[in-house]
């Protein structure tokens, strides 16, 4: 008993004596050795490679992971639902026999005509010559009554907005011809005749007809010649765009280029492949009540229509040549 009690007291004794390392003197303080064996077993664990942390073996995973929670739910969150295809009415295009449906065609291009008033008024209150002479006649008045009684600031500001509403009815007063040339669209169209000689095509939704184009088939001169007293052959002739407009809400949906599509095709069915296509001189659009200085934004609108006929002459010419 009392040599077994020696023998460890001695070992104790050279452990304590003779330190092997500076980790075994760290561990000879009580109070360091917990944190010492600590930071042993973290370095051991940081150390090892992806492969021994997803063996399946059932080692803990100390590698920082970033866990993923569903949010709940929202009613805001979530997608509108959309329109079932059903619920869409179909484009059709068609050409109109009904009198009431050509009516209905020619109101639309009626409205375009009053859009035209609109335009007008803002080109011409925003035109830097009206504008200048405007902004003058208001320093003027405001320069020579301004003082004549004491100078009040309310005869100054009373005559500029005088002015200025003058100015704004003068504007939708030189403008007004626009909505004449509206009203006359249909009976000028009804009684030249031109109902039974033209040919109206129609873009509809549903019942709701949301585009027109007023066209006119034109024989070629020779045909007039050789058929006098018959009616002459459409071959080699060609086709005059009248009017071309669509439905403002419906705008910038390929409406107007589909109606163009559908003339061009009909054309060259009626009068021949080669057959020209061109708006008309005189369209329903052309009428130009102010000046010229005025209709720059007129101008603009035509020269856009024509290059969309181009190009959708252009279009089916390529498609024809892959054929």
């Amino acid at each position: 008993m009392e040599s077994h009690r020696h023998v460890q007291v001695r070992e104790l004794d050279l452990s304590a004596c003779h330190p092997s390392s500076i980790v075994d003197k760290i561990n000879s303080v009580p109070a360091l050795k917990t944190s010492t064996a600590f930071f042993t077993f973290l370095r051991a664990n940081l150390a090892l490679n992806h492969s021994a942390l997803s063996s399946q073996t059932n080692t803990p995973l100390l590698e920082p992971t970033i866990t993923y929670v569903p949010s709940s739910p929202s009613p805001l969150g979530a997608n509108t639902p959309l329109v079932p295809l059903d619920d869409i009415p179909p484009l059709s295009l068609e050409i109109l026999t009904n009198e009431d449906e050509k009516t209905d065609a020619l109101q639309l291009v009626a409205e375009s005509v009053v859009e035209q008033r609109k335009e007008a008024v803002i080109g011409l209150g925003t035109h830097p010559l009206c504008l200048s002479g405007l902004v003058t006649s208001m320093g003027l008045a405001f320069h020579y009554s301004y003082g004549a009684r004491g100078r009040d600031l309310a005869v100054p500001f009373l005559m500029c907005a005088l002015l200025m509403a003058t100015y704004l009815a003068a504007v939708y007063y030189l403008t007004a011809g626009y909505i004449r040339v509206a009203q006359d669209v249909i009976p000028s169209w009804v009684a030249s005749g031109d109902c039974r000689r033209d040919i109206v095509l129609a873009a509809h939704e549903g019942n709701k007809i949301i585009g027109a184009l007023v066209l006119r088939l034109e024989p070629s001169f020779t045909s007039l010649s050789r058929r006098k007293g018959r009616h002459p052959s459409l071959r080699g002739g060609r086709c005059v765009i009248k009017a071309w407009t669509t439905a403002k809400p419906h705008r910038g949906e390929g409406v107007g280029m589909s109606l163009l599509r559908r003339a061009v095709k009909l054309t060259r069915e009626k009068c021949g492949k080669d057959a020209a296509v061109g708006f008309a001189k005189e369209h329903a659009n052309s009428t130009m009540i102010l000046p010229e200085m005025f209709n720059g934004s007129f101008r603009k609108r035509e020269r856009r229509a024509t290059q969309a006929l181009d190009d959708v002459l252009a279009d089916l010419d390529s498609s024809r040549k892959k054929r």
